[in-house]
Protein backbone atom coordinates (compact mmCIF):
# COMPACT_ATOMS: atom_id res chain seq x y z
CA UNK A 1 0.00 0.00 0.00
CA UNK A 2 1.43 3.35 -1.05
CA UNK A 3 0.20 6.06 1.30
CA UNK A 4 0.78 9.74 0.76
CA UNK A 5 2.02 10.47 4.26
CA UNK A 6 5.63 10.12 5.34
CA UNK A 7 5.17 10.44 9.09
CA UNK A 8 8.87 11.05 9.63
CA UNK A 9 8.60 14.41 7.85
CA UNK A 10 5.11 15.51 8.88
CA UNK A 11 4.71 19.22 9.53
CA UNK A 12 1.05 19.36 10.55
CA UNK A 13 0.79 19.33 14.35
CA UNK A 14 -2.50 17.39 14.49
CA UNK A 15 -1.22 14.68 12.15
CA UNK A 16 1.99 14.44 14.17
CA UNK A 17 -0.05 14.11 17.39
CA UNK A 18 -2.14 11.36 15.82
CA UNK A 19 0.99 9.41 14.84
CA UNK A 20 2.51 9.90 18.30
CA UNK A 21 -0.55 9.22 20.48
CA UNK A 22 -2.95 7.38 18.17
CA UNK A 23 -5.62 10.02 18.83
CA UNK A 24 -6.09 13.76 18.37
CA UNK A 25 -9.03 16.11 18.83
CA UNK A 26 -10.36 19.47 17.75
CA UNK A 27 -12.41 21.47 20.23
CA UNK A 28 -15.63 23.20 19.16
CA UNK A 29 -15.40 22.10 15.53
CA UNK A 30 -19.21 22.20 15.37
CA UNK A 31 -21.93 24.15 17.16
CA UNK A 32 -23.84 22.78 20.12
CA UNK A 33 -26.97 22.96 17.96
CA UNK A 34 -25.28 20.60 15.49
CA UNK A 35 -24.48 18.17 18.31
CA UNK A 36 -28.01 18.37 19.73
CA UNK A 37 -29.53 17.52 16.32
CA UNK A 38 -26.99 14.71 15.94
CA UNK A 39 -28.02 13.27 19.31
CA UNK A 40 -31.68 13.31 18.26
CA UNK A 41 -30.82 11.48 15.03
CA UNK A 42 -28.81 8.88 16.93
CA UNK A 43 -31.47 8.18 19.55
CA UNK A 44 -34.23 8.00 16.93
CA UNK A 45 -32.14 5.48 15.02
CA UNK A 46 -31.38 3.54 18.21
CA UNK A 47 -34.99 3.00 19.23
CA UNK A 48 -35.81 1.84 15.71
CA UNK A 49 -32.76 -0.46 15.48
CA UNK A 50 -33.20 -2.13 18.85
CA UNK A 51 -36.62 -3.43 17.76
CA UNK A 52 -35.46 -5.35 14.68
CA UNK A 53 -33.25 -8.44 14.48
CA UNK A 54 -29.63 -7.50 13.78
CA UNK A 55 -30.36 -3.78 14.02
CA UNK A 56 -28.10 -3.25 17.04
CA UNK A 57 -25.17 -5.30 18.29
CA UNK A 58 -24.08 -5.64 21.90
CA UNK A 59 -20.71 -4.21 22.84
CA UNK A 60 -21.05 -5.21 26.49
CA UNK A 61 -23.85 -5.06 29.09
CA UNK A 62 -26.14 -2.07 28.46
CA UNK A 63 -23.98 -0.95 25.55
CA UNK A 64 -24.90 -1.16 21.86
CA UNK A 65 -23.53 -0.24 18.47
CA UNK A 66 -25.85 0.76 15.62
CA UNK A 67 -24.93 1.42 12.02
CA UNK A 68 -26.98 3.92 10.05
CA UNK A 69 -27.12 5.12 6.47
CA UNK A 70 -25.80 8.62 5.66
CA UNK A 71 -29.34 9.87 5.04
CA UNK A 72 -30.25 9.02 8.65
CA UNK A 73 -27.82 11.68 9.90
CA UNK A 74 -28.83 15.21 8.99
CA UNK A 75 -25.31 16.55 9.50
CA UNK A 76 -23.54 14.06 7.25
CA UNK A 77 -22.49 16.53 4.57
CA UNK A 78 -21.49 19.21 7.07
CA UNK A 79 -19.29 16.71 8.91
CA UNK A 80 -17.63 15.13 5.88
CA UNK A 81 -16.85 18.49 4.28
CA UNK A 82 -15.49 20.06 7.45
CA UNK A 83 -11.95 21.32 6.75
CA UNK A 84 -10.45 19.45 9.71
CA UNK A 85 -12.09 16.16 8.73
CA UNK A 86 -10.92 16.55 5.12
CA UNK A 87 -7.41 17.54 6.21
CA UNK A 88 -6.97 14.57 8.51
CA UNK A 89 -8.30 12.12 5.94
CA UNK A 90 -6.21 13.52 3.11
CA UNK A 91 -2.94 13.93 4.97
CA UNK A 92 -3.10 10.59 6.79
CA UNK A 93 -4.83 8.31 4.27
CA UNK A 94 -4.08 10.07 1.00
CA UNK A 95 -6.29 11.97 -1.48
CA UNK A 96 -8.30 8.87 -2.42
CA UNK A 97 -9.56 8.10 1.10
CA UNK A 98 -12.77 6.07 1.41
CA UNK A 99 -15.65 6.79 3.82
CA UNK A 100 -16.82 3.27 4.70
CA UNK A 101 -18.84 3.47 7.93
CA UNK A 102 -21.26 5.64 9.87
CA UNK A 103 -22.79 4.52 13.13
CA UNK A 104 -22.84 5.21 16.84
CA UNK A 105 -22.01 3.61 20.15
CA UNK A 106 -24.51 4.05 23.00
CA UNK A 107 -23.78 3.08 26.61
CA UNK A 108 -26.64 3.34 29.10
CA UNK A 109 -26.78 3.22 32.89
CA UNK A 110 -25.26 -0.06 34.03
CA UNK A 111 -22.70 -0.41 31.24
CA UNK A 112 -19.50 -2.04 32.54
CA UNK A 113 -15.82 -1.53 31.81
CA UNK A 114 -14.97 -3.07 28.47
CA UNK A 115 -11.83 -5.19 28.06
CA UNK A 116 -8.91 -3.32 26.57
CA UNK A 117 -9.05 -3.86 22.81
CA UNK A 118 -8.58 -2.50 19.32
CA UNK A 119 -11.33 -2.54 16.72
CA UNK A 120 -9.73 -4.93 14.24
CA UNK A 121 -6.41 -6.73 13.69
CA UNK A 122 -3.40 -4.66 12.74
CA UNK A 123 -2.25 -4.84 9.12
CA UNK A 124 1.40 -5.26 8.25
CA UNK A 125 1.49 -1.61 7.10
CA UNK A 126 0.90 -0.61 10.72
CA UNK A 127 2.83 -3.08 12.88
CA UNK A 128 5.87 -3.15 10.54
CA UNK A 129 5.85 0.09 8.56
CA UNK A 130 4.27 2.26 11.31
CA UNK A 131 1.59 3.69 9.03
CA UNK A 132 -2.04 4.46 9.78
CA UNK A 133 -4.34 3.02 7.13
CA UNK A 134 -7.74 3.73 8.67
CA UNK A 135 -9.28 6.39 10.89
CA UNK A 136 -12.25 6.59 13.25
CA UNK A 137 -13.79 10.01 13.86
CA UNK A 138 -15.93 10.40 17.00
CA UNK A 139 -18.42 13.13 17.94
CA UNK A 140 -20.19 13.11 21.30
CA UNK A 141 -23.90 13.74 21.69
CA UNK A 142 -23.50 14.97 25.29
CA UNK A 143 -21.04 16.84 27.48
CA UNK A 144 -19.17 13.87 28.93
CA UNK A 145 -18.69 13.68 32.70
CA UNK A 146 -16.93 11.12 34.89
CA UNK A 147 -20.12 9.14 35.58
CA UNK A 148 -20.94 8.77 31.86
CA UNK A 149 -18.44 5.99 31.20
CA UNK A 150 -15.86 8.12 29.39
CA UNK A 151 -13.82 6.59 26.58
CA UNK A 152 -10.36 5.59 27.82
CA UNK A 153 -7.40 5.27 25.48
CA UNK A 154 -3.82 4.06 25.93
CA UNK A 155 -1.82 6.59 23.86
CA UNK A 156 0.98 5.32 21.66
CA UNK A 157 -0.34 1.75 21.34
CA UNK A 158 -1.53 1.97 17.73
CA UNK A 159 1.60 0.35 16.29
CA UNK A 160 1.86 -2.59 18.70
CA UNK A 161 1.97 -5.87 16.79
CA UNK A 162 -0.88 -7.66 18.56
CA UNK A 163 -0.85 -10.79 16.40
CA UNK A 164 -0.50 -12.94 19.52
CA UNK A 165 -3.60 -11.41 21.14
CA UNK A 166 -6.99 -13.12 21.07
CA UNK A 167 -8.50 -12.47 17.63
CA UNK A 168 -5.43 -10.18 17.23
CA UNK A 169 -7.52 -7.53 19.02
CA UNK A 170 -7.72 -8.38 22.73
CA UNK A 171 -4.54 -8.29 24.85
CA UNK A 172 -4.22 -10.92 27.56
CA UNK A 173 -5.73 -9.82 30.86
CA UNK A 174 -2.32 -10.20 32.51
CA UNK A 175 -0.98 -7.20 30.59
CA UNK A 176 -4.03 -4.93 31.06
CA UNK A 177 -2.18 -3.01 33.80
CA UNK A 178 0.26 -1.81 31.13
CA UNK A 179 -2.62 -0.16 29.27
CA UNK A 180 -4.28 1.09 32.45
CA UNK A 181 -1.02 2.80 33.42
CA UNK A 182 -1.03 4.66 30.10
CA UNK A 183 -4.80 5.13 30.09
CA UNK A 184 -6.29 8.59 29.59
CA UNK A 185 -10.02 9.19 29.92
CA UNK A 186 -11.56 11.61 27.44
CA UNK A 187 -14.21 14.18 28.37
CA UNK A 188 -15.31 15.76 25.07
CA UNK A 189 -17.99 18.42 24.97
CA UNK A 190 -20.76 18.81 22.45
CA UNK A 191 -19.29 20.12 19.19
CA UNK A 192 -15.86 18.53 19.68
CA UNK A 193 -14.51 15.95 17.22
CA UNK A 194 -11.71 13.43 17.64
CA UNK A 195 -9.73 11.38 15.15
CA UNK A 196 -7.99 8.15 16.10
CA UNK A 197 -6.47 5.02 14.76
CA UNK A 198 -8.90 2.20 15.56
CA UNK A 199 -5.76 0.20 16.44
CA UNK A 200 -5.01 2.41 19.44
CA UNK A 201 -5.88 0.22 22.43
CA UNK A 202 -8.92 1.58 24.23
CA UNK A 203 -12.08 0.73 26.19
CA UNK A 204 -15.39 2.18 27.26
CA UNK A 205 -15.64 2.54 31.04
CA UNK A 206 -18.39 1.90 33.59
CA UNK A 207 -21.48 4.10 33.18
CA UNK A 208 -23.49 4.70 36.39
CA UNK A 209 -25.19 7.85 35.05
CA UNK A 210 -28.90 7.71 34.10
CA UNK A 211 -27.97 9.80 31.03
CA UNK A 212 -26.94 7.79 27.98
CA UNK A 213 -23.77 8.79 26.09
CA UNK A 214 -24.27 8.32 22.33
CA UNK A 215 -21.18 8.96 20.24
CA UNK A 216 -21.11 9.10 16.45
CA UNK A 217 -18.49 7.08 14.56
CA UNK A 218 -17.31 7.78 11.02
CA UNK A 219 -14.91 5.17 9.63
CA UNK A 220 -12.50 6.12 6.84
CA UNK A 221 -9.99 3.89 5.02
CA UNK A 222 -6.95 4.35 2.85
CA UNK A 223 -7.39 2.62 -0.52
CA UNK A 224 -7.03 -1.12 -0.07
CA UNK A 225 -7.49 -1.18 3.71
CA UNK A 226 -10.55 -3.36 3.17
CA UNK A 227 -12.86 -2.46 6.04
CA UNK A 228 -15.71 -1.58 3.69
CA UNK A 229 -16.46 -5.34 3.68
CA UNK A 230 -17.60 -4.98 7.30
CA UNK A 231 -20.24 -2.41 6.37
CA UNK A 232 -23.03 -1.91 3.88
CA UNK A 233 -23.89 1.75 3.48
CA UNK A 234 -26.75 2.68 1.17
CA UNK A 235 -28.02 5.96 -0.20
CA UNK A 236 -30.97 6.79 -2.43
CA UNK A 237 -30.32 8.14 -5.91
CA UNK A 238 -31.67 11.61 -5.06
CA UNK A 239 -29.46 11.86 -1.97
CA UNK A 240 -26.41 10.63 -3.87
CA UNK A 241 -26.93 13.04 -6.76
CA UNK A 242 -27.29 15.96 -4.33
CA UNK A 243 -24.01 15.22 -2.54
CA UNK A 244 -21.13 17.57 -3.25
CA UNK A 245 -18.38 15.88 -5.25
CA UNK A 246 -16.07 16.37 -2.26
CA UNK A 247 -18.21 13.78 -0.42
CA UNK A 248 -19.57 11.64 -3.26
CA UNK A 249 -16.11 10.85 -4.65
CA UNK A 250 -15.05 9.33 -1.32
CA UNK A 251 -18.21 7.49 -0.28
CA UNK A 252 -18.28 3.69 -0.51
CA UNK A 253 -21.98 2.83 -0.76
CA UNK A 254 -24.74 1.24 -2.77
CA UNK A 255 -27.13 3.56 -4.60
CA UNK A 256 -30.67 2.19 -4.24
CA UNK A 257 -34.27 3.14 -4.91
CA UNK A 258 -35.26 2.50 -1.29
CA UNK A 259 -33.17 2.20 1.85
CA UNK A 260 -33.09 -1.13 3.66
CA UNK A 261 -32.36 -0.84 7.40
CA UNK A 262 -28.74 -1.93 7.94
CA UNK A 263 -27.86 -5.20 9.62
CA UNK A 264 -24.79 -4.99 11.79
CA UNK A 265 -21.84 -6.93 10.32
CA UNK A 266 -18.98 -5.71 12.54
CA UNK A 267 -19.77 -7.84 15.57
CA UNK A 268 -16.83 -7.74 18.00
CA UNK A 269 -17.32 -10.98 19.92
CA UNK A 270 -14.93 -10.13 22.74
CA UNK A 271 -16.98 -7.09 23.78
CA UNK A 272 -20.26 -8.89 24.44
CA UNK A 273 -19.41 -9.35 28.13
CA UNK A 274 -18.21 -6.51 30.33
CA UNK A 275 -15.18 -7.02 32.53
CA UNK A 276 -16.66 -5.93 35.82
Amino acid sequence: MNLAVNHDTMKDEDVATLYRDGIVGKKAAFSRQFAEAMREDMMTAFWAAIQRPGGAVGRGPRRWYVEIHPENFGGFVELTTHPWFVKMCTEVLGPDYKIVEIGFDTPFQGAKNQPWHRDFPSPKDSYEDKRITSLAFNLTGVDVTEDMGPFEVAPGTQFLDGREWKHEMFPEKEIWPQFAEKGVKKYPQMGDISCRSALTVHRGTAHPSPISRPVLVIGVDAPGAGHDALHDMMVTRDFYDALPAQVRDHLVCSVVDELIPPTQKHDIEGLVMGTE
